[in-house]
């Protein structure tokens, strides 16, 4: 499938126990980076070229899957301009975020990237380990024995906002897993720092965080993709520069509302 504009993380840590009730086979994570309601809007520029525009939003209400009270957040993103005349994308990806395990119970996608068309819900069975996939119009497929606390691209997303970087020393790496387009993914997270990013909001302290990309023709090397979050309680995504190929991405937030804390921007 065409992955121009994939440039998302996932996650997962491994537990496991063997005699335990359904409750305590899940794992706890703490978070206090966002919530409910949550909304940021990003622009995507192609060099000086305003190329696309992407959201994040977590939805206001609290939806139930697998028994478990899950977030359900949304991905879109879609061409601009000139762009949506020579390539046209309208992509939506969607995962059901386990409030306390940070793990996914479901995720769906739907992408269409010029002449490329696949929609796919993904149905996470986190206790026994099992994961069924079924394609619009297509055979369902189903994996048996898969790693514990298996993410998809979005929940792996919402889970790196509940990480604690200070935890971390400049050039440490993170393992991680994940599950997407029926395949599993091992990747690594580098911690590159802090630096002070410019935003169209004024200055702000963030997170340097370099996703290690395999080998590929779409990214020149494997730290080609720089990551800046938010270096406070939220963890918000600022900006993403990426070295490809064809040219250079940038995404940058554009508009935000309903954090869980407040933004402090520098003057």
């Amino acid at each position: 499938m065409n992955k121009k504009f994939l440039i998302l993380i996932i996650f997962t840590f491994i537990i496991s126990s063997s005699f335990v009730t359904i409750d305590e086979v899940y794992r706890t994570v703490h978070n206090n980076s966002f919530r409910a309601g949550e909304y940021l809007v990003y622009r995507v520029h192609y060099g000086f070229v305003n190329a696309g525009e992407g959201v994040v939003e977590t939805s206001s209400d609290i939806v139930k899957i697998n028994n478990r009270p899950c977030y359900r957040t949304s991905v879109t993103g879609r061409t601009t301009g000139t762009f949506d005349v020579l390539y046209k994308i309208r992509d939506t990806w969607r995962s059901y975020v386990d409030t306390s395990a940070m793990l996914s119970q479901r995720f769906y996608w739907n992408v269409n990237e010029g002449k490329y068309h696949k929609e796919e819900t993904v149905f996470f069975d986190q206790i026994n380990n099992k994961i069924r996939s079924e394609e619009k119009d297509q055979d369902t497929h189903e994996f048996d024995k898969t790693p514990n606390n298996l993410q998809d691209i979005v929940s792996g997303y919402f889970y790196l906002r509940t990480f604690n970087f200070n935890k971390l020393k400049e050039g440490e790496q993170i393992p991680l897993k994940g599950f997407f387009d029926d395949k599993y993914y091992d990747f690594k997270i580098k911690y590159a720092g802090k630096e002070v990013i410019k935003t169209k909001f004024g200055k702000i302290n963030c997170i340097k965080l370099n996703p290690i990309m395999p080998k590929n023709d779409l990214f020149k090397d494997n730290e080609s993709v720089r990551l800046y979050i938010s270096d406070d309680e939220n963890k918000i995504p600022i900006k993403v520069e990426a070295d490809m190929f064809v040219g250079a991405v940038e995404v940058e937030l554009k508009d935000v509302k309903n954090t869980r804390h407040p933004l402090h921007f520098l003057k």
